[in-house]
């Protein structure tokens, strides 16, 4: 199968922006084979090396990420220029890329943009949900959202809502174990362990952002997907560290209750990464403003 008829630039920033050559096959819908081949096709004209291949990821060579961060600028650039001649300069149109992680993107992301999409019948909307680490330099992203400021302080960020991680717990299983009274007492109790892209995912954090306690939890279940670990502990299976924005409708229907409710924690944001640019594209910018107000109206409100 013959890819879709994609220029060089935006061809190589959907490279880019994959893990793996068979990710961006199939959000093209062809075969790994058929994006190898163009890519050796495009290096071949170049003649550099763009890209490192391996069977768990690709890795862009100083060339591939030169080149990647061209095709980015010059393809935004069109796009502006196109918003700029609209005919309906009140709408948004064009294609905007968004990525997220998948219990975030699933719960609110997807219907928020869903929304969008609903006021602006001329915008087109790219979502993808991944557990992978989440970056938009050099990518073909338009913005993507987590939880947490991003480890890299080069990445631009815009606050879409406040947010914190606490414990909680099942009433049934605070009544057979009794409930932690201090940090301490965390070691005599199951902690359901969620596993998140390469952080030590076995230090819960306590205190603020200046003043940090780390503490190591141990217990027999691990997961990657959140969403399992919150089953786990709403069916009595141990304590879990989950964000305020999934918790907070089990704690208000006694599903779960708040452990160490005294402590506080530090801060766990929902942002909105975007690339680096002299300004934001206006429908970047609008999705941006969409997305924290939506949140503000489905989401408790964090102080």
């Amino acid at each position: 199968m013959e890819l879709p008829g994609l220029d060089d630039l935006t061809f190589f920033a959907g490279v880019a922006g994959a893990v793996t050559l068979t990710e961006a096959g199939h959000r093209w819908g062809v075969s790994v084979s058929a994006v190898s081949k163009r890519l050796s096709r495009l290096e071949r004209r170049l003649g550099v090396q763009l890209v490192t291949r391996s069977t768990r990821r690709l890795t862009l060579t100083p060339e591939g990420q030169r080149y990647a961060d061209v095709a980015a600028s010059v393809l935004h650039q069109v796009q502006d220029v196109e918003d700029e001649i609209g005919r309906q300069q009140h709408a948004l149109r064009g294609r905007i890329a968004v990525r997220s992680s998948i219990g975030l993107g699933r719960a609110h992301i997807a219907p928020l943009l869903g929304d969008l999409e609903s006021e602006h019948p001329e915008l087109r909307i790219d979502l993808e949900l991944s557990h992978l680490p989440i970056h938009v330099g050099g990518s073909s992203f338009d913005l993507a959202v987590r939880v947490g400021r991003p480890p890299d302080s080069r990445q631009h960020f815009r606050l879409l809502h406040r947010n914190r991680r606490i414990v909680c717990a099942s009433p049934g299983y605070m009544q057979r174990h009794g409930q932690p009274q201090t940090l301490d007492d965390l070691a005599q109790h199951a902690c359901i362990v969620i596993r998140e892209n390469e952080a030590d995912y076995a230090l819960w954090r306590f205190g603020s952002d200046d003043d940090l306690v780390n503490v190591r939890v141990d217990g027999a279940l691990t997961t990657n997907d959140g969403d399992v670990a919150t089953e786990w502990c709403r069916a009595g299976r141990g304590l879990v560290m989950r964000s305020l924005w999934q918790v907070t409708p089990l704690l208000n229907d006694g599903s779960l209750v708040q452990v160490l409710p005294d402590l506080p924690t530090p801060r766990a944001d929902i942002v909105a990464l975007y690339p680096e640019s002299r300004h934001l594209h206006r429908r970047v910018s609008a999705t941006i403003k969409h997305l924290a107000h939506g949140l503000a109206d489905r989401l408790p409100d964090i102080a």
